[in-house]
């Protein structure tokens, strides 16, 4: 079911995350706490920013487990961003292979994905339908996270290049909604749509399962003050947000439980945590 960890706030290094903390994620890569399988070691992507030089992301993807990979090893002292998001993929649906491996990018954006879509290869057909020719060539692996990411851009139609949070919020939603209704139609099984979605500058991210009795992957957010004061954090600027899959440490009053079916936004210093409505 993949692991993966989202950051918005003043530059900081991908060590402090990827490696550091009692439960980073290359631990979670091979030891995840809150799952029933711990292993996630089909590959792994970081995806970051560097503002100054161009607003589009860095990309880092490989195939080998995060904790067996020497490069990163090397890199994650000496990258230093605003916006990260790091993932360690489980492989369900795609082979493993690096087109498979998130994060996924199409212009300023990135998307993440922890969870599955119930039936999709008996949905892919009507699903790919929907995309112009750019976006229908764009795909270039076979996971159910890059076509939601592919739906998602259909959404943002012409604005995808450089969307507004708005336009974000209302495509994810709208994306959400569309393979719900989608599903509905061929597989009564779960279906798993923890996401996150950024522009390096504001991230979306879902807490999400349906049917809506099911219950969704972990998601929890945290922000630097919290980290401080667990002493995990003294690295973390106060006005940092986080979001993750599984807490970096054991102390739980550092971290807030996302409720299931909701959305998280940050943006300027500031995290809030909405319901998703299914129309």
């Amino acid at each position: 079911m993949c692991r993966f960890i989202a950051y918005l706030g003043q530059p900081i290094t991908l060590q402090h995350f990827v490696f550091e903390p009692e439960n980073s994620l290359v631990t979670q890569s091979y030891d995840a706490k809150e799952r029933k399988e711990p292993l996630n070691g089909d590959g792994f992507g970081i995806g970051f920013y560097v503002r100054e030089l161009e607003a589009s992301p860095a990309k880092f993807v490989s195939t080998t487990p995060a904790w067996n990979n020497r490069n990163l090893r090397y890199l994650a002292p000496k990258i230093k961003s605003s916006c990260i998001f790091a993932h360690v993929r489980a492989a369900s649906i795609g082979d493993v292979q690096e087109a498979n491996c998130h994060p996924f990018h199409f212009g300023n954006l990135l998307l993440m994905h922890n969870g599955h879509i119930s039936g999709f290869r008996a949905i892919k057909r009507r699903l790919r339908e929907q995309l112009d020719d750019e976006i229908y060539n764009w795909i270039e692996g076979s996971t159910d996270s890059e076509h939601f990411f592919a739906l998602l851009l259909h959404h943002l139609g012409s604005s995808r290049v450089q969307p507004t949070l708005v336009q974000m919020k209302q495509a994810l939603l709208q994306t959400i909604n569309h393979i719900i209704d989608l599903c509905a139609s061929t597989s009564s099984q779960t279906t798993q749509l923890n996401l996150a979605l950024t522009d390096g500058v504001c991230t979306l991210a879902t807490r999400f399962a349906w049917p809506e009795h099911e219950v969704p992957n972990t998601l929890y957010t945290t922000h630097g003050t919290a980290l401080r004061h667990s002493k995990l954090g003294e690295f973390v600027p106060s006005d940092a947000f986080l979001v993750v899959s599984e807490r970096l440490n054991r102390d739980p009053s550092a971290w807030n439980m996302v409720p299931p079916n909701h959305l998280v936004t940050m943006e300027n210093g500031s995290c809030t945590v909405e319901p998703i409505v299914i129309d």
